[in-house]
């Protein structure tokens, strides 16, 4: 376990990154042209990103990325 101390201005600025890239893997996820081994590995950042925005945002904010439940996976 590794402890991070940061200010209210990093803590917002890390929060604006994560939904920024979690918005864009969002995008990335309904491009039928990427290849599902790719999408794979996105799904998976996807996981790591939203528990680190999970640490960092109000539990309001993380509502709007959860992952959604896919059928046929």
């Amino acid at each position: 376990m590794l402890g991070l101390l940061i200010n209210e201005m990093e803590q917002k600025e890390i929060e604006y990154l994560l939904k920024r890239e979690l918005e864009e893997l969002l995008m990335d996820l309904e491009d039928s042209r990427i290849d599902h081994m790719v999408k794979r590995a996105m799904r998976e950042r996807y996981r790591t990103l939203f528990q680190l925005l999970r640490r960092v945002a109000s539990e309001q904010d993380c509502m709007k990325y959860i992952p959604k439940r896919r059928e046929n996976t």
